[in-house]
């Protein structure tokens, strides 16, 4: 049985990539809103932790690029992160922020730093969202160790290791061997191409699928390139252009 998470009745799972934001206030509520206003049931966020082990929903390990603040999260306490503001304008958001202010909202989020591992499982334990969280991050001891104190399952996207094996068992037509790179995760959350390699093609998503992983691909910005992965058979799109993305599947009768 595939976790809750990804039973999304249109069979697309459409996600908003830090949310919903033309003007770079990327990962604020203000974003995520406007995604939720464009009927998205689905957005990604990512995660760092403060030095007083609350989990925010930001990018970057630093508040410089985003906010009006400065220097790493992981070394100011939340009183002083809550006092940044995103493009000048939108406070930053805690992680239990986001999953409690929109209780039926799934969040794909990517723990970006071990020492956001136990604030963000304390975040998904408050607000009790097990079965409408993925779980994702490049490093899957990170993924784990987060999952490790969780009281239920969460879905659970592969690392980058899991990833590197996968395809490499693929291309060298090794099928148990890219099922059993795949077997601890629920979705295989990737880009199109990784430099040269093509990482999603016809031979990769069925691959994928024959160990009952989803395929979700990111950031996918072009209609064009959103058409051609989903006649390609992927489950799932991230990307920046919500609005477009929506335009795509209202086009294909499957925007729910």
């Amino acid at each position: 049985m595939p976790h809750p998470y990804l039973d999304d009745p249109s069979g697309v799972v459409a996600l908003a990539h830090r949310g919903f934001s033309r003007d770079g206030r990327e990962n604020s509520m203000a974003a995520f809103a406007a995604a939720v206003d464009l009927g998205f049931r689905y957005v990604e966020t990512d995660a760092h932790a403060t030095a007083d082990g609350v989990a925010v929903a930001l990018h970057d390990a630093t508040l410089d690029r985003t906010t009006d603040g400065r220097g790493a999260v992981a070394d100011l306490p939340w009183s002083t992160v809550a006092r940044a503001r995103i493009g000048g304008v939108e406070p930053v958001p805690r992680l239990d922020e986001l999953l409690g202010t929109w209780p039926d909202l799934h969040v794909n989020v990517d723990v970006k730093d071990a020492r956001a591992v136990r604030p963000v499982a304390e975040a998904v334990e408050r607000t009790r969202a097990h079965d409408r969280v993925c779980v994702a991050s490049f490093s899957h001891a990170r993924r784990r160790a987060t999952l490790a104190l969780l009281s239920r399952p969460v879905a659970r996207s592969a690392g980058t290791l899991e990833v590197a094996r996968f395809v490499a068992a693929h291309r060298l037509r090794l099928p148990a061997a890219a099922a059993r790179a795949l077997r601890d995760v629920d979705a295989l959350q990737v880009p199109a191409r990784q430099g040269p390699l093509r990482v999603v093609d016809a031979g990769t998503v069925a691959a994928a699928h024959a160990g009952g992983t989803a395929v979700h691909v990111w950031t996918v910005n072009e209609p064009a390139e959103m058409h051609r992965l989903l006649d390609l058979g992927v489950d799932g799109l991230v990307t920046d252009r919500a609005d477009l993305l929506r335009d795509v599947l209202v086009a294909r009768g499957t925007w729910r």
